[in-house]
């Protein structure tokens, strides 16, 4: 879930080097909905007119954006400086950034009269769009310091719940990428019972998208006081990552739409699939010629056209 309130000028990126350094350019269209409640009423017209056609304001001048939002050329200032902004040009050039990025969230609300067409594309530009929120607000420190743990695992069991579970099965089948024995425990018998025979030497790899999981959160715990290393793979910076050596925190665009797909397990499916992959190239060139085997006997296996045998 977003962080409410993209007032402050640092939350677009805008404070000063060190913090653009550090700070994602954030989607400006995404910063008005999470910002919405915060803004003035007479700012929150120029908010209406915006995410109902940006392409139009994007093309609009200073008097005629605020001539359409019924309101003054000032309240379109002070709309832009509420969002971080240092001027209605700033304004629009984060808009155009905003527009390639993708359809932000705002415009794929899925309805009741949507057509299957219509669904097709908003979920495409939702998920693209929300991918892209997670890629900018990952923090690659921390995927470096897990990379480095899972480099050095004599064992790695990978946990979770429901989408989560799902998750943890499929890091658990790209054990070669890591190179050591993986196991994924989707039962919380189970779960309890291998995080509490884990020491030194084993990673335990917790997947929660809410970090709120009591089962999961009891695991991680376990997990470390054996000397286990434990990462998690969640939405937030929240009560499991507290938890955990180190806490990848893969932020999406979800919301509570009975409706909407759940980007969420496609942003931790991503992430899974960043450290298999970094870990295995950091692997000796001996563990890749037995890749590059692996590879070739399972393609043995597979028809050598899509024409079927005679």
């Amino acid at each position: 879930m977003l962080e409410p309130g993209c007032a402050a000028r640092d939350d677009c990126g805008l404070s000063g080097p060190d913090e653009e350094a550090r700070e994602p350019l954030r989607n400006v269209l995404e910063i008005i909905r999470t910002s919405y409640a915060d803004l003035r009423k007479s700012e929150r017209k120029v908010a209406d007119l915006v995410l109902a056609d940006p392409q139009r304001v994007l093309a609009a001048t200073l008097a005629d954006t605020a001539a359409e939002a019924e309101v003054s050329q000032p309240t379109v200032i002070r709309f832009c400086n509420a969002l971080g902004c240092t001027g209605y040009q700033d304004f629009k050039l984060r808009l155009a950034h905003g527009l390639a990025l993708g359809t932000p969230a705002t415009h794929s609300v899925l309805l009741r009269t949507d057509a299957p067409a219509a669904v097709i594309e908003k979920i495409f530009d939702y998920t693209i769009t929300s991918l892209d929120w997670a890629r900018r607000n990952l923090d690659a420190r921390d995927v470096e310091a897990a990379v480095a743990i899972l480099e050095a695992a004599r064992s790695i069991e990978f946990f979770g719940f429901g989408a989560s579970g799902i998750v943890a099965r499929d890091a658990q089948q790209k054990f070669p990428l890591f190179g050591v024995p993986c196991g994924a425990q989707l039962d919380s018998h189970q779960q309890v019972m291998s995080a509490s025979v884990m020491g030194e030497g084993d990673v335990a790899v917790v997947i929660s998208n809410t970090g709120r999981t009591r089962s999961i959160i009891e695991v991680a715990a376990i997990a470390r006081e054996g000397g286990a290393k434990v990462i998690a793979i969640t939405g937030s910076r929240n009560s499991l990552a507290a938890h955990c050596d180190v806490a990848i925190v893969a932020e999406t665009l979800e919301n509570t739409n009975v409706y909407t797909p759940t980007i969420s397990r496609i942003a931790a499916l991503v992430v899974v699939d960043i450290l298999s992959t970094a870990v295995a190239l950091r692997r000796s060139e001996r563990t890749a010629q037995r890749f590059d085997m692996m590879k070739r006997r399972l393609n043995d296996l597979r028809l050598a056209d899509d024409r079927e045998p005679d």
